[in-house]
């Protein structure tokens, strides 16, 4: 999970252009710049820097960073 963690960081960082550090808690009400537009473009960026495409029914569970790690962590096991 570290090496999510920090594949995560480095895309928020590069979506929000700006040093952001996340974890399992991490929702979109802790990040200013993150609205419904930039969740769209975040969720992008994961699905490219991890060579994934998530279904519309993950990308509305994710409640947290946490779940959306969780989901990449069970799909790389595959």
């Amino acid at each position: 999970m570290n090496e999510i963690y920090e594949r995560l960081n480095q895309v928020f960082a590069d979506v929000f252009d700006e040093d952001v550090t996340v974890n399992a808690s991490t929702t979109a009400d802790d990040i200013e710049d993150w609205d419904s537009l930039t969740h769209i473009t975040l969720i992008s960026a994961i699905e490219e820097e991890f060579g994934m495409k998530f279904s519309m029914k993950e990308v509305v569970g994710m409640n947290n960073v946490g779940e959306l790690a969780e989901i990449v962590a069970a799909r790389r096991k595959r």
